[in-house]
């Protein structure tokens, strides 16, 4: 089997809100053809028009090749041997960011082949299960232009997910910093509030997990408020700080009185080993798209596994790399959720047409993937209609 073509689609949802801290808006969707007729799926959550650039701009030299022409003829059942490939024949140019975002999305799509080839779902291609089931937390993004209509919008989707069987949510409440959710500004107390109306409304039984968006610009700040939410018994509080505050990420691992979780925005195994070794954090939380694909996550899971951290994953995108999260949670005995977004408990278009997820869910949790590959099922009319527009630059 050879690699015949790639092509990438850049889609965005109607009425696109640049203030808005989401990026379930807009998406790229990368389609590798191969010459038997098998073709891979595969999504990164980044901006869509710089990764198309990087998979479809031409080489320039031996440290700065293309990755389309370095894939076109190759085997894609070769998965790590693509994967480095890839990455030191780019190597120059992406290392990191955009470019690991790149890679990422071509490597979910070849394992979506190689699942097909072979008549397996990924997961038993990545090692086999090591659950028998994957708990499922529903991501939750309120709308309000004030704090109250805020806070009452989070509850109503709260009470909504347990209603469908949920038995966990993360709560984005963010008040503040530079990503608040349509600019929407507030106190730390207010913070406090939501979330303690939120605990309130579900019980001591749900599972619940926070979301600031790098609110704080330091430790101190972010200590001089969590503390005051050790009642509330939070499985784990995400990205308190920027991410390269690692001495800052230390010090909350050491003093805060729940979890802390982070890494949704990193590109590469080294960057979680220093978020790790020197930031200390408990749960990692690797994107598939975005760290460099199933080849690389499963390389970060292995690494936590070795230093007694949990892997909750991060997806927050279509179906896509909702199904690439529930692989990789099943072949690791180290991942208590996977981020994931409803199709019935979102307003994002995207999610709810570009593809099936191929998950079902019974008592708030999701049965292991049986389709062979990632098992998602694309809506080609969805990616037409939502199809962006080329930009000649």
């Amino acid at each position: 089997m050879k690699i015949t073509d790639i092509k990438s689609y850049i889609v965005v949802a109607p009425d696109l809100r640049e203030d808005a801290t989401s990026s379930s808006q807009d998406n790229i969707v990368v389609v590798v053809h191969t010459d038997e007729g098998i073709t891979g799926v595969g999504e990164t959550d980044t901006g869509p028009w710089i990764a198309k650039s990087v998979i479809e701009s031409p080489g320039s030299h031996s440290m700065a090749l293309g990755i389309k022409d370095l894939l076109i003829g190759q085997d894609p059942l070769q998965t790590s041997a693509l994967w480095q490939k890839m990455y030191v024949g780019t190597c120059m140019s992406t290392r990191r960011g955009a470019g690991m975002c790149a890679i990422g999305a071509i490597d979910m799509a070849l394992w979506d082949i190689k699942g097909k080839a072979l008549n397996q779902p990924v997961y038993k291609l990545l090692g086999g299960a090591q659950v028998n089931h994957i708990v499922p937390y529903a991501s939750l993004q309120p709308h309000g232009d004030t704090v109250e209509q805020y806070r009452d919008s989070l509850v109503k989707w709260l009470l909504l997910t347990k209603e469908h069987g949920f038995q966990a949510a993360k709560l984005e409440c963010t008040l503040g910093g530079p990503y608040a959710h349509t600019g929407l500004q507030g106190t730390d107390e207010e913070m406090t509030e939501i979330i303690t109306a939120c605990r309130e409304a579900v019980g001591k039984e749900f599972a619940l997990m926070v979301d600031v968006q790098y609110l704080w610009r330091d430790a101190k700040s972010a200590l001089r408020t969590i503390r005051h939410w050790e009642h509330l018994d939070l499985f784990f509080l995400e990205t308190p700080l920027l991410v390269d505050n690692l001495e800052g990420y230390a010090v909350l691992a050491r003093e805060a009185p729940m979890r802390i979780a982070a890494g949704e925005w990193l590109n590469h195994r080294l960057e979680f080993l220093e978020l790790m070794d020197a930031g200390r954090i408990e749960v990692a939380q690797p994107d598939v798209g975005r760290v460099g694909g199933l080849t690389e996550a499963m390389r970060v899971c292995h690494m936590a596994e070795d230093r007694g951290r949990l892997i909750v994953p991060h997806c927050w995108n279509s179906g896509i790399g909702i199904a690439a999260s529930a692989h990789l949670a099943a072949a690791i005995p180290h991942c208590p959720f996977i981020e994931y977004l409803p199709a019935d408990l979102t307003d994002s278009p995207l999610r709810t047409e570009l593809a099936g997820d191929g998950l079902s869910m019974e008592d708030g949790v999701l049965s292991l993937p049986a389709k062979p590959g990632l098992g998602i099922e694309l809506n080609f009319d969805a990616l037409e209609k939502f199809r962006s527009a080329e930009i000649v630059l």
